[in-house]
């Protein structure tokens, strides 16, 4: 769903700044999940705005208004709009696991191989 500044004048945010941005509601969300917060990509293509923490999680658990922090990667200052659209949410299922340690792990193919080490993909056009 789409998340809109619940402001009432505009705020501004100075290149490398951070704003909280309050959307104006709270919710409860049923315990098992959570609400993920994420950029709009056409704000983050245009104007170098996301989230400093994308994804972002709410927990089932908190209850108080709901803020987005707002970092802007840009060189010039952006202006949020009372009304805007500002980031996306979706309500997510959340597993739970029991860790194990273990001496080592299963071999696979990959291995400890890091970033890059699949190869990189390619535009064939």
């Amino acid at each position: 769903m789409d998340l809109h500044a619940a402001i009432e004048e505009s705020v501004t945010i100075p290149p490398k700044g951070i704003r909280m941005v309050p959307l104006g509601f709270a919710m409860a969300i049923p315990p098992g999940f959570e609400a993920q917060v994420r950029p709009r990509s056409g704000l983050g293509a245009k104007y170098g705005i996301t989230l400093p923490n994308a994804p972002g999680t709410i927990d089932s658990d908190y209850r108080g208004e709901v803020q987005i922090p707002l970092i802007n990667h840009g060189d010039t200052a952006f202006v949020v709009e009372p009304g805007m659209r500002i980031a996306q949410m979706v309500i997510a299922p959340v597993m739970r696991c029991a860790l194990e340690e273990v001496d080592e792990l299963d071999a696979t193919e990959r291995g400890d191989g890091g970033f890059g080490s699949t190869g990189i993909a390619r535009n064939r056009a």
